[in-house]
């Protein structure tokens, strides 16, 4: 059998019409820059998120980038975040000659864990940026009162968690700044590179607006210096009909991690939580014998979206292999966290500095999570997990 970690193919045969539509009128519009449908994608956005603003821009990235332009941050400034996520959080903060600081993750969800911000903090601190990792939001309550209590910006990095939710509160408007991403591989995905950054202050989303356009306020008068980063209408006709279909596809995630937990926990394998399996370590260097065999996602409380099911797996570079030996895709998020990057390594960080983020490197393994995926799909890849694992 065949199962892919993404199959984008399926989704767009279901909307197909819709999606050729939007895109023929943008063809026939010829208006390919901002205007009318990004206006419309931006309003869309906001109501979604709860938040009263919303600027549309060239990407993720370019979203997380230019937040930290808006507020000035550069050298000398800090910005507090997690070792354990996409290069885009710690790469935009470098950018623009400003440091990183990292705190290492629970090791129950991989957020960044607000208990050890406070011992981080130095007269330098700038901004925070929480990444809402694989669809799950970040404990927000502690880190908004640690932001309010010294006096810093807070810029979620959501792009992997749009409708995602903290006790009630909608991802990306929590903070100072809500930062999504709709690259292909996220829940809500364009055609290609785009983003949106949320926020619930009218001057900075005016800020943002202008540095999206090369700072000019108006054409040719450049009041700030920004960069090209705007959303184009074609990626924005696409996220406006996709939006209208993202909770009934957010719910067949959910439902498809409610299925596999179930088949994972009537399975022979030993499946424990993430303090057992983290206890279990130790035992796990010397002999498999007695080490349990995964740990299935932890759900502090709803709200995930699950835009990846992510287990601890034992042998979890042999299971892969098996898997995809087997036909089932899967992925690694991520295998070198960011303090140990070369590209970061004048941060002066080693291995041993952030334990739970570089365990998480080595134990983590995604698997198929898509809205289509079918019983047959999901009962296909437990058993071939199964019989990897008990074979051992």
């Amino acid at each position: 059998m065949n199962v892919p970690l993404l199959d984008l193919r399926e989704q767009y045969r279901a909307i197909r019409d819709e999606i050729d539509d939007a895109i023929r009128g943008v063809m026939e519009s010829q208006h390919f820059i901002l205007g009318p449908r990004v206006d419309d994608c931006e309003t869309a956005i906001a109501a979604y998120c709860d938040a009263k603003y919303a600027v549309g821009v060239s990407s993720g990235t370019d979203a997380l980038l230019m937040c930290l332009m808006a507020e000035g941050i550069g050298p000398g400034d800090e910005v507090i975040t997690t070792p354990y996520t996409f290069f885009a959080s710690v790469g935009c903060i470098t950018r623009l000659g400003a440091t990183p600081v990292f705190v290492d993750v629970d090791p129950r969800t991989y957020n960044l864990c607000p208990a050890h911000i406070t011992t981080k903090l130095t007269d330098r601190t700038r901004a925070i940026i929480p990444v809402h990792l694989f669809g799950q939001s970040v404990e927000m309550t502690p880190v908004m009162a640690i932001a309010e209590a010294h006096g810093l910006v807070v810029i979620e990095d959501a792009a992997q968690a749009i409708g995602a939710e903290d006790r009630g509160r909608r991802v990306g408007s929590i903070g100072h700044y809500g930062c999504l991403s709709f690259y292909p591989s996220k829940n809500l995905s364009a055609a290609g590179d785009g983003g949106m950054i949320v926020t619930n202050d009218a001057a900075r989303a005016e800020r943002l607006r202008c540095l999206r356009s090369h700072g000019s306020r108006p054409k040719y008068h450049h009041c700030l210096v920004g960069g090209n980063f705007r959303l184009d209408a074609l990626q924005a006709a696409v996220v406006s009909v996709k939006l209208r279909h993202l909770d009934g596809w957010t719910g067949r995630r959910i439902t498809n991690a409610q299925r596999y937990d179930h088949l994972f926990r009537t399975s022979p394998l030993s499946v424990v939580d993430a303090a057992a399996w983290t206890a279990a370590r130790p035992r796990r260097r010397h002999t498999d014998d007695e080490a349990p065999h995964l740990v299935l996602p932890t759900v502090p409380c709803e709200g995930h979206v699950f835009n990846q099911y992510v287990v601890r797996v034992a042998r979890r570079d042999l299971v892969r292999s098996t898997l995809g030996a087997r036909g089932v895709g899967t992925e690694i998020y991520y295998p070198v966290p960011m303090h140990l990057q070369e590209c970061f390594a004048p941060l002066g960080y080693g291995t041993g500095d952030f334990p739970e983020s570089e365990s998480a490197a080595t134990e983590t393994l995604a698997l198929p999570i898509y809205p289509e995926l079918t019983d047959d799909q999901a009962a296909y890849v437990v058993r071939s997990i199964t019989e990897c694992l008990a074979a051992r």
